[in-house]
């Protein structure tokens, strides 16, 4: 059968290479066509449904899939495996394509195609990050596989589910009952405190707090919303003149009364330039201050976390260095919407880092991890933002 398999002794970092060569995928497509009920009960399920082979290749896919592809029939995608179809930007990351880039090693609808492949019905969350057109879209799909017999071959049923509004939603919940609440119940604090404090100077010191407290709270929510408009191509860019000293004292003043700050030293590189740029400051802010709650959040008491600002070519460059070494499989999935290490339910931070680094402000950003320093997350910019 060796002669009927592509990508053999190819090179994986995950799943299987190897392909069954299209013509023997075409029979298989044919002989599952034969089931003509099979055919009509899966395309009356609004959810997309494809049967793979053993290889992980498409012989089938229902009605709702061709709806989502905008095509007619499944000859387009036949021997195609899911992340190809879907048009994962991992999946053509190594030669043999889905499956088998490390990033694969987390996904979940590899593994539950995979489980299933051992015999087992599986069932695993995927965060999918597809490219439409020139953009970038994140999804959260649920992968469910069952492996079945059909004509004397083995093969699997995935039904798959997007429940991107399900997570969306769980996540904002998570950020208003916690996070907002445990704001507003420092803010009520400090009110209370306004009520029982006679000593001008300490009423003084109070209000100072207030002001903060009610400014954090704010943000919190303006954050949010400008999120969601992100996520639906509705935000508004305004451009003005930023110096970034001013943009680092903002940022390590604001955060450095914030709960994850707690016993973790705030600074500033000695290298620091000072530099001169037009960008959207609200929408930099915000960036900025994800990639420092993030890196106080990795870090334990006595660590420090340091923020940096170069000017390189005609780009300016910000960086937050923190101690803590990135995991390998954090690596691979820290961008993606939904993918949190703090739980169930997190998981924007650093995908609103992304999302508004790139849609909107026409930068780019990175991560580099090392044994000695640790995580230090990049962010360039260029030194004028366009209108285009």
């Amino acid at each position: 059968m060796s002669n009927m398999l592509l990508f053999e002794n190819t090179y994986t970092h995950f799943a299987p290479a190897e392909r069954l060569a299209l013509d023997r995928v075409l029979a298989q497509s044919q002989a599952v066509a034969k089931f003509h009920d099979l055919h009509n009960v899966f395309n009356a399920f609004p959810n997309v449904i494809m049967i793979l082979n053993e290889y992980r290749q498409v012989v089938y896919g229902n009605q709702a899939l061709l709806d989502l592809l905008n095509i007619h029939d499944t000859s387009q995608i036949l021997g195609a495996r899911p992340g190809e179809v879907l048009n994962c930007i991992h999946a053509r990351k190594n030669e043999p394509g889905c499956g088998t880039s490390e990033n694969c090693s987390t996904c979940g609808a590899a593994l539950a195609i995979l489980t299933s492949q051992s015999g087992k019905e599986a069932a695993r969350e995927c965060r999918l990050i597809v490219k439409k057109g020139d953009k970038y879209v994140s999804l959260d799909l649920l992968f469910s596989a069952k492996p079945f017999e059909l004509a004397g071959q083995h093969f699997t049923i995935v039904f798959v589910t997007d429940i991107s509004h399900e997570k969306r939603r769980r996540a904002l919940e998570r950020i208003f009952f916690h996070d907002i609440l445990n704001t507003a119940g420092s803010l009520r604090g400090v009110v209370e405190l306004l009520g029982h404090t006679k000593d001008p100077a300490k009423v003084k010191e109070l209000l100072q707090d207030l002001e903060e407290v009610s400014a954090s709270l704010i943000e919190e929510i303006l954050e949010q919303r400008d999120l969601v408009s992100a996520e639906n191509n509705e935000l508004r860019v305004n451009r003005e003149p930023v110096e970034s000293g001013e943009l680092l004292n903002y940022i390590i003043h604001q955060l450095s009364n914030h709960p994850a700050a707690r016993g973790i030293f705030l600074k500033v590189d000695e290298a620091t330039e000072n530099v001169s740029f037009v960008t959207d400051p609200v929408l930099l802010k915000r960036v900025l201050g994800n990639m420092v709650k993030n890196a106080l959040e990795a870090s334990k008491t006595g660590d420090t976390v340091t923020l940096g600002v170069m000017k390189k070519e005609r780009r300016v460059q910000f960086w937050v260095n923190n101690p803590l070494v990135m995991s390998r499989e954090v690596q691979l999935q820290v961008f993606q919407r939904s993918f949190s290490t703090k739980g169930s339910g997190r998981g924007l931070g650093t995908y609103s880092m992304k999302l508004l680094t790139e849609r909107y402000l026409k930068g780019t950003i990175s991560f580099v991890v090392n044994e000695e320093k640790g995580t230090t997350f990049i962010a360039s910019y260029p030194l004028h933002l366009s209108d285009e």
